[in-house]
């Protein structure tokens, strides 16, 4: 059987139109459309055309916009649709705004919108305010008065404050501040044991300090969950301060025996210089006797009985020495 050529036709302008049905459906969410409809939520067709030419994915806004509806928010798809493009989490907004809504809590668009560009969970945020949080501390150490160091490790209980969400501090300046009161009430208390038995003073020390301001969190309670005894950090300090006096005095005796040697050393080259002198002078009494012999101020004899009266008194040293060593190996035998 043979087509026609208008058979033909009819097939083709067929075939085109489900292509372009195709690319239609493709490029306009249709099915969107229709749950934005049967969810009461009334949107024009061109709108989603926009969003898609925006390069705006639909869904992204669509579906929010939705829930927000359905939860009574009086948000504008151009709200939506201008949060999705400076980069923010548009779901995460509406949740959390759906959550303020149920609890009370006065939240704008605008602010949920700032909150969430500036980086914070929005949503984690207003389920703080509602449920607070616990941060606990490590084990922060202070020395008391008395030298005795106290470990205290404390559990913060905060509540968000989103007024202050943005540009308020982080949970790490709260840990840091409350670290710091817990350091300086242990450090202005004169005994360790009056921090061992009330430590809700430290508690009610730091709570009065203020140490959430200017931070995205409101304090409601500080409670010590322990307290422990460190270093006796006095006694260390004592015996580090004996031991560097210590070696400072052996530092000082050192250098009076470095003197003494020293003065030692020179005493001994004064006795070598004053024997050299000895010597230098003897030396002498030769060329002097040899020149009283030359000038007849002496004669021959005299100078043999000078002789003989050295001689002798050698003799009679040899002698003595002698009889001392007897007496000496005499004792020792006995």
């Amino acid at each position: 059987m043979v087509l026609t050529s208008n058979a033909i036709l009819l097939l083709l302008a067929i075939g085109v139109g489900i292509i372009l049905l195709a690319l239609l459906l493709t490029f306009v969410p249709v099915m969107l459309w229709i749950s934005a409809l049967a969810a009461g939520v009334r949107i024009s067709i061109f709108t989603l055309i926009g969003m898609r030419l925006r390069r705006v994915i639909p869904s992204r806004v669509i579906n929010p916009l939705i829930k927000a509806s359905k939860a009574g928010l009086d948000v504008s798809i151009n709200q939506l649709e201008s949060h999705y493009l400076a980069g923010g989490n548009v779901d995460r907004v509406v949740n959390a705004l759906i959550a303020a809504h149920r609890a009370n809590i006065e939240l704008s668009f605008e602010r949920a919108a700032a909150i969430d560009l500036a980086g914070r969970d929005v949503l984690e945020a207003v389920q703080m305010s509602v449920n607070p949080k616990v941060i606990e501390t490590p084990f922060i150490a202070g020395v008391a008065m008395d030298g005795i160091e106290v470990k205290a490790k404390a559990r913060i209980t905060v509540r968000a404050n989103i007024d202050r969400l943005v540009g308020g501090a982080g949970e790490d300046t709260v840990i840091a501040r409350v670290g710091e009161g817990i350091v300086s009430t242990i450090g202005s208390s004169s005994n360790h044991k009056k921090v061992l038995e009330n430590p809700d003073l430290i508690s009610q020390t730091v709570l009065t300090k203020g140490l959430d301001a200017g931070t995205a969190f409101e304090i409601l309670s500080i409670d010590i969950a322990d307290v422990d005894i460190g270093k006796n950090i006095g006694a260390e300090l004592q015996t580090e301060q004996a031991e560097a006096d210590k070696n400072i005095a052996q530092a000082k005796a050192e250098e009076r025996r470095a003197m003494a040697v020293a003065q030692e050393q020179e005493m001994v080259a004064k006795v070598q210089e004053m024997r050299a002198k000895v010597v230098e002078a003897e030396a002498t009494v030769p060329l002097a006797m040899a020149e009283a012999l030359r000038s007849g101020n002496i004669g021959v004899m005299d100078y043999y009985n000078l002789q003989n009266i050295d001689a002798d008194t050698n003799m009679r040293s040899s002698i003595g020495k002698l009889s001392k060593d007897k007496d000496q190996d005499t004792k020792s035998d006995k």
